[in-house]
């Protein structure tokens, strides 16, 4: 069930993963003005229909009208939302067979961010 519509699109990260916020700050570069990218930690999960557990897991993209999209699809529909030549590419990730491998990978890199340049142990996923 969707939770309350935000002012525009977000993307939600974990604030406390510095691989996720590198990666949150090179989409938020992308995106355009009225898209927001913020860590869980700084918004208001039970307005967007979202729990803890949800955001500590995986990023999500809450739409303009509160649909959520978690792992790969939020990249995804980040991607289509910075336009220019990443439209295409979310898009493509949305398409079976690619959006599998797409949601694969993103379940890899996350169960090993802490691993990845700019991950730390507070990154490990219990």
């Amino acid at each position: 069930m969707p939770g309350a519509a935000p002012n525009g699109p977000m993307l939600i990260f974990d604030g406390d993963c510095s691989f996720c916020t590198s990666s949150a700050t090179w989409i938020e570069h992308r995106l355009p003005d009225d898209a927001r990218v913020e860590p869980w930690q700084r918004v208001d999960l039970e307005a967007l229909g979202l729990t803890e557990r949800d955001v500590t897991t995986a990023a999500y993209w809450v739409d303009e009208n509160g649909s959520s999209y978690r792992g790969a699809r939020s990249i995804a529909k980040a991607l289509v939302r910075a336009g220019g030549v990443w439209k295409p590419v979310g898009i493509v990730m949305q398409i079976p067979p690619v959006s599998w491998l797409g949601a694969l990978v993103y379940v890899v890199i996350a169960k090993n961010r802490y691993r990845l340049p700019g991950g730390t142990p507070a990154c490990k996923l219990q």
